[in-house]
């Protein structure tokens, strides 16, 4: 499967969730959402400009882009997951790890401000705690997206598996 069949592959099957994806419409497909979304920030920054007292790039078009190629981008990494015989939700584990990151971090800073501190602890306990839960959670996060990457670049299982026929090309 080559550069402009593996786009056509993943706007054709928009959110399908369910089936096999080879690894090159997988990374052709990737490398697409990448050169695109580069080329719309670049045309973002021509357009709109940049904040003046952020200096960040206003993301108009590139966010739409992003926004349109979200369910294909969620759906083929769920099938080339189902094609190394692994379940696709696998491909959900790093924002799983950054909402519990965000949960240890809000719950440490509650408890640093003394919105849910319990008598005769000290307000810096819930820095340290959240402080060291973040850690923890990143250093989880980082493990869980090379193991992802390794995943995702696996060869196929041959002949058909609990999610299906391997994919024609």
């Amino acid at each position: 499967m080559g550069f402009v069949d593996a786009i056509r592959n993943g706007f054709s099957n928009y959110a399908t969730f369910s089936g096999r994806a080879s690894r090159p419409a997988y990374w052709w497909w990737m490398l697409f959402v990448i050169l695109a979304s580069a080329v719309l920030s670049g045309i973002d920054l021509a357009l709109f400009g940049a904040d003046p007292e952020t200096g960040d790039v206003r993301q108009r078009l590139s966010g739409l882009f992003q926004l349109a190629v979200l369910l294909p981008t969620l759906g083929l990494g769920f099938r080339r997951l189902h094609d190394t015989g692994r379940p696709g939700w696998y491909y959900l584990l790093p924002f799983l790890i950054s909402v519990a990151l965000m949960f240890v971090l809000l719950s440490g800073v509650m408890v640093a401000t003394g919105l849910d501190m319990e008598a005769g602890t000290a307000p810096s306990a819930g820095l340290i705690v959240g402080g060291l839960g973040v850690m923890v959670l990143w250093v989880v996060q980082l493990v869980i997206f090379i193991l992802l990457i390794w995943w995702l670049t696996r060869p196929s299982e041959a002949g058909e598996n609990a999610y299906g026929a391997p994919p024609s090309a």
